[in-house]
C-alpha cells in the first residue's frame, strides 16, 4: 500500500470524478499502460489507488486527445517519451549533485594542502 507521505490517494470512483472520466476509461488506460494505479493489497483484484499524479496524467492524455487530436497510440509513445526525459533529468540531476561533492570535496582537499603549505608544513 502506498505511504501516507505520498500525498493523497484515491479509489477509483473518486479518481474518476476528478479527472472528469468514466471508470472504465481509467481501467482502460491501466491496461494498455499509460497509467499504473497503486494496489490497496499485494491481490491483483485488491482495489485501486490512484494518486494526484495518476489524475493529472488522465487529464494530460484527455487535453492531448481533444485538443491536439492525438489518438491513443500517440498519446503513448508522448508518454512514453515524457516519461523517458523526466528519468534522464532525475539521472542528470543526481549526477551534478554528486559532481558537486566531489567537486566540494576536492576543494577543502587543495584549501588544507594550501594551508599546509603556508605555514611551512609538508604536504601529503
Amino acid at each position: 500500500m502506498p505511504e501516507k507521505s505520498d500525498g493523497a490517494w484515491y479509489i477509483i470512483s473518486i479518481a474518476a470524478a476528478k479527472a472528469d472520466v468514466h471508470e472504465q476509461t481509467l481501467r482502460h488506460y491501466e491496461r494498455i499502460g499509460l497509467i499504473s494505479p497503486e494496489r490497496k493489497g499485494s491481490s491483483p483484484h485488491s482495489p485501486r489507488l490512484y494518486s494526484d499524479r495518476d489524475i493529472e496524467r488522465v487529464m494530460h492524455i484527455r487535453s492531448l486527445m481533444r485538443d491536439l487530436g492525438v489518438n491513443l497510440a500517440g498519446v503513448e509513445a508522448i508518454l512514453h517519451m515524457k516519461d523517458r526525459m523526466e528519468r534522464m533529468q532525475e539521472e542528470l540531476q543526481q549526477e551534478i549533485l554528486q559532481l558537486q561533492s566531489q567537486h566540494a570535496a576536492e576543494t577543502r582537499r587543495l584549501k588544507e594542502i594550501i594551508e599546509r603549505l603556508q605555514r611551512g608544513l609538508p604536504s601529503e
